[in-house]
């Protein structure tokens, strides 16, 4: 066995989620054979709790001094595990255990092959990419209650402990890092609402009949500001800002953010009926306007996002409850994820053509 203390010898610790898995003792020993066969250590095997999704567990291994941290469940777990890695040295390898898998799709990694996501990790190269940190204001309780009295709003969805009534109280305002999307409106209860039993069945599908069910739902009126632009006012069903923008079946939200450009990018979904949610994937798919535009898109380094009523949010597909209001700053190549050995981030990219252009 290789002893992970000698000089040069490489140790990876693996954040697993075991939910995710019918035999984790099948996948530990799958992982173990491929860090051998790498040449590194036997690996450090953490799996995370109800209690504590991933946050401990990659402090721990931190503090024992590991090379290399690879998340092993879904895209919540991922967030998790890099929320603790963000402004450190210590990169993340991103391993398939989830349905959804969004960063690693967006960063071109392998999501179907256990095997081949392990070697990116253990013989690839290092990147920096960005994280976006979220600071979210909750509701009162008198917020929450006057959803009761909209008969279009689903109000067995409010939940009450969001509350907060002493505006003074610390706990009115929360800081959390995502790195892939966060959203206000129809995502987040679209999220809420796939089954666990349904997802593992048929995986992102169960997102889909979701969707058809909260089609529906009520619109609600949001104030937006962008960097140091003036604020504009739209009715939304949706608004949902991310580091990057290809969701599950390869559709493109937001098609123009990067992991790694320094920016955040907005869309404001604003269908008016069935006819307007077909207007809007026409959009989408087109990024042509059709009609009335039902889909606006903004970016810049700070987007702030103020709520006419308390509605659901979602960041990396895990619902946190009702906000009133967002504020989500990107944090410029504050995380390092290995990628396959070559490959050019987009900020190497630039620089490249630059130069290629002579430009100094």
């Amino acid at each position: 066995m290789t002893d992970h203390t000698q000089p040069g010898v490489r140790r990876a610790a693996i954040i697993v989620n075991p939910t995710k898995f019918d035999d984790v003792s099948r996948v530990r020993r799958l992982v173990t054979q491929a860090c051998r066969q790498h040449g590194w250590a036997e690996p450090f095997w953490l799996e995370t709790t109800a209690e504590d999704t991933g946050a401990g567990q990659t402090r721990e291994a931190l503090e024992a001094g590991v090379d290399l941290v690879c998340p092993l469940g879904g895209d919540g777990t991922v967030r998790t595990v890099g929320a603790v890695l963000a402004g450190g040295d210590v990169p993340m390898g991103l391993l398939p255990g989830g349905t959804g898998n969004l960063l690693a799709r967006n960063l071109e990694l392998p999501v179907d092959s256990l095997d081949a996501a392990l070697a990116v990790a253990l013989t690839g190269q290092t990147i920096r990419i960005d994280t976006c940190r979220l600071d979210l204001v909750r509701p009162t309780t008198a917020q929450l209650a006057a959803r009761f009295e909209d008969e279009t709003d689903p109000a067995d969805t409010v939940d009450f402990s969001d509350a907060v009534d002493d505006r003074s109280d610390p706990a009115v305002r929360e800081t959390h890092t995502f790195l892939v999307m966060a959203g206000l409106g129809f995502d987040a209860e679209v999220m809420a609402g796939v089954p666990e039993k349904l997802k593992a069945r048929v995986g992102w599908l169960a997102y889909l009949v979701s969707g058809l069910r909260h089609l529906k739902g009520p619109q609600f009126s949001v104030a937006v500001k962008v960097d140091g632009d003036e604020p504009f006012r739209r009715r939304v069903r949706s608004v949902m800002v991310g580091n990057v923008g290809k969701l599950q079946g390869g559709m493109e939200l937001l098609p123009d953010a990067v992991a790694d450009d320094g920016t955040v990018d907005a869309v404001l979904l604003s269908p008016d009926g069935m006819v307007g949610w077909a207007a809007v994937v026409g959009q989408l798919v087109t990024r042509q306007r059709i009609g009335h535009s039902r889909v606006d898109h903004v970016q810049g380094q700070e987007v702030r996002v103020v709520s006419d009523k308390p509605v659901e949010l979602e960041m990396d597909g895990d619902t946190i409850g009702s906000a009133i209001a967002m504020r989500i700053l990107v944090e410029p190549g504050n995380l390092a994820v290995r990628v396959p050995a070559g490959s050019t981030s987009h900020i190497d990219a630039l620089v490249d053509t630059t130069a290629g252009r002579g430009e100094g």
